[in-house]
């Protein structure tokens, strides 16, 4: 076993969530740190986990410490209720614990952001995506990965109605050569591109994984 830490916001969600199984089977891997607004249903010898208030910086800051900072965290409008509330979850908390990270020493960070995030969109959503991509590369990391995959697929078991219907016409289309920048990618298959990239070491200091690329890694 290797003396990593991994430290993971975003541990409830459906990627973070099978990320997490993933690295607390990764003997690469000696502990596993997550920062979480909520408790997890999860009892493992590698797993910390921490009960934190993204609003009190100052009261998990510390925490932050290891050797890879990934980071899943991210909420949708429905949930948010409001563009200022998921502004909050998508950049302020993400930034806040990269920021922390950095200070801390933490050599890599890995981040999911979306297809089409760009700072200068005129959009929300790729908007908010886009600047947090941009701001935290200015920061110290020696390595940083973002990961910006098309239409995320969680467990066949987890998906409702409509997504079911959604990625089945996506696929369809995916096999006539239509639609190849949104095809499905399995949110288990990312988290294991994510920890691949993890343990690699590269003279670049900054690498942004587009759909097409993440499939090849």
């Amino acid at each position: 076993m290797n003396d990593k830490i991994a430290i993971l916001i975003g541990a409830t969600g459906a990627t973070g969530s099978e990320l997490l199984i993933q690295l607390l089977n990764d003997p690469y891997f000696s502990s596993v740190v997550v920062l979480t607004r909520r408790a997890i249903d999860l009892a493992h010898p590698k797993l910390q986990f921490h009960i934190v208030d993204f609003d009190n910086t100052t009261s998990w800051s510390h925490l932050v410490k290891g050797d890879v900072l990934f980071s899943t965290l991210g909420t949708t409008l429905r949930v948010a209720k409001s563009t200022a509330n998921q502004f909050k979850i998508d950049y302020t908390y993400q930034y806040q614990v990269a920021k922390a990270a950095s200070d801390n020493g933490v050599n890599t960070y890995v981040l999911v952001s979306s297809y089409g995030a760009n700072e200068n969109s005129f959009f929300f959503y790729p908007k908010t995506k886009g600047k947090l991509d941009a701001d935290v590369q200015k920061l110290s990391f020696k390595q940083i990965h973002i990961f910006r995959p098309g239409i995320l697929q969680r467990q066949p078991s987890k998906l409702r109605p409509v997504e079911k219907i959604s990625i089945l016409i996506i696929n369809a289309l995916n096999k006539l050569g239509l639609l190849m920048k949104q095809k499905p990618m399995p949110v288990g298959l990312l988290a294991e591109k994510m920890i691949l990239v993890a343990k690699k070491q590269d003279a670049v200091k900054t690498q942004i994984h587009n759909l097409n690329t993440i499939f090849s890694i």
